[in-house]
């Protein structure tokens, strides 16, 4: 039996990454949900919060940028640039999910209450901190919403505008999937790689769905050469790993028997 003094020995000899603060996921969660009120929030004054924001965000620089001439300090200004043309994005998300879905009551709804909304939402402002090269504060990010909503986007997939996933949980959305313009995802979809193999990072690994493809409940589509051609629904269930062609009605047809278990007297 090892003595207490060896366990602690022990343990910090194993203990051999230097960088690894959880520290970095609190402020990410704490930067992602003050960002999220910035935009939204009619109470939140964008100006103070802008700056409050700011300052943030020098902090987890100082904690994620460790790599020697990383020029992390440089991205807030370029990703500010961004903000108004992210929020466009979304308020058209969001009213999307109010021209389709029958249970929206109203826009405030859908900000408020809708988890595929926020997951979206969480999406768009961590791709833009991805494509400027920060490191793991976008996924960090990613995972506060999957944590939150059972949504789980990669924030390296390109996806268009509007976008609308119903019910979002479950949905699963890989690091190179590309999703074309007013796409719609129910509960349970995953759009994934036909396998994990370390030699295939930095290749199209997940697939593409073009415009106004619709894809129901629990669908799975795998492979970064599989492509959903534009207008085609996805019925439940499917799974692909071939190609469809636009304008196409794919479906997953059980064999469901129903039998009644009364007995006759």
């Amino acid at each position: 039996m090892m003595k207490k003094g060896e366990i602690i020995n022990n343990i910090q000899e194993q203990k051999q990454l230097p960088n690894l603060r959880y520290v970095i996921r609190e402020k990410t969660e704490a930067f992602t949900h003050k960002l999220f009120y910035t935009l939204f929030d009619s109470d939140t004054p964008v100006e103070s919060n802008i700056a409050v924001l700011e300052k943030d965000f020098q902090e987890l620089v100082e904690l994620v940028c460790w790599e020697p001439n990383k020029p992390c300090k440089e991205i807030w200004e370029s990703y500010l640039q961004k903000l108004p043309n992210i929020l466009e994005k979304l308020n058209k998300d969001a009213n999307a999910i109010l021209k389709h879905d029958p249970a929206a009551n109203s826009i405030e709804e859908v900000y408020l209450a809708y988890p595929g909304f926020f997951a979206i939402a969480i999406y768009r402002l961590s791709h833009e901190f991805r494509k400027f090269g920060l490191p793991l504060v976008p996924r960090l990010m990613s995972e506060c919403a999957h944590r939150l909503t059972g949504t789980d986007i990669n924030p390296g997939a390109k996806i268009g505008v509007p976008f609308f996933i119903d019910h979002a949980t479950g949905v699963v959305i890989g690091e190179t999937c590309v999703i074309e313009d007013n796409v719609k995802v129910y509960q349970g979809v995953t759009l994934g790689a036909l396998s994990v193999n370390r030699e295939l990072r930095n290749k199209k690994r997940h697939p593409t769905i073009e415009e106004n493809v619709t894809i129901y409940a629990n669908a799975t589509i795998l492979g970064g050469d599989t492509v959903i051609g534009a207008n085609s629904t996805i019925g439940g269930n499917v799974w692909l790993t071939a190609s469809v062609p636009s304008n196409s009605m794919v479906s997953h047809d059980p064999q469901i028997k129903i039998k009644n278990s009364v007995k006759n007297g």
